[in-house]
């Protein structure tokens, strides 16, 4: 159960395929325009609920809300061990050595 005053996610489809424009490039015109959106809720909720929000720039949003609390969980990836050959590499060019 999320709370009122909660930070949380959103999710809204803001336009569907049918409705995108017909410049759009051909993979952009086969899928919806969607929106994420983070901020405060404004009513209690569970997810899965369509809810309103108040974001940081205080504009008013609504949707599905679909997290609570939510966080970056993106990375750079793995580790990619030629970064460290271009590494020594590069010092070499340019500094002529480990310096």
């Amino acid at each position: 159960m999320a709370k009122k005053g909660d930070w949380v996610r959103i999710h809204r489809v803001v336009l569907d395929a049918a409705g995108r424009a017909p410049s759009c490039p051909e993979d952009t015109a086969k899928v919806p325009l969607e929106m994420w959106v983070k901020g405060f809720l404004m009513a209690d909720a569970e997810i899965g609920d369509e809810v309103e929000v108040e974001t940081a720039t205080n504009r008013i949003e609504h949707g599905t809300l679909i997290e609570v609390n939510p966080y970056y969980t993106h990375s750079y990836g793995q580790f990619v061990p030629e970064l460290v050959q271009i590494d020594k590499q590069l010092r070499e060019i340019l500094f002529g050595g480990d310096k």
